[in-house]
């Protein structure tokens, strides 16, 4: 995988969500993984990176991605659920600005799969990912 950037505010990464239909701009900070998205901000726990690289190698498999915005139930079994679930190591939302706090599945596998840490499908829908 080609990745622009080098994951900082000043040098962002440049990535495509799953299906490639969108690129945006992320970086890693001291607490946050802050997500660009056109004009929307959105910023997920720094945590998520180990915790969800950790979460799908106990897995062992393929697990759906399950995107969903915040105000929308997420697929049980799926990467979105466990991002919101009571759970996972942070006992519940990733996301950190409320009314923001999805697309958790969107935007934060390619993150793991440009750091090599992942395999992820790039399908036009249903995408999976499985830790490397």
């Amino acid at each position: 995988m080609d990745v622009q950037g080098s994951g900082t505010a000043a040098d962002p990464w440049v990535l495509t969500t799953p299906p490639g239909s969108s690129q945006y701009q992320v970086y890693r900070d001291e607490t946050a993984l802050v997500c660009q998205v056109g004009s929307t901000k959105l910023s997920y726990d720094v945590r998520c990176i180990d915790d969800l690289h950790a979460m799908l190698k106990a897995y062992g498999d393929w697990m759906p991605l399950g995107n969903a915005d915040e105000q929308k139930p997420a697929a049980p079994g799926t990467v979105e659920a466990w991002a919101r679930s009571e759970d996972n190591p942070l006992g519940g939302w990733y996301g950190l600005r409320k009314g923001y706090r999805g697309r958790f599945a969107n935007y934060v596998p390619p993150v793991l799969e440009a750091l090599g840490l992942v395999e992820l499908e790039h399908n036009p829908r249903n995408n999976r990912v499985r830790a490397l």
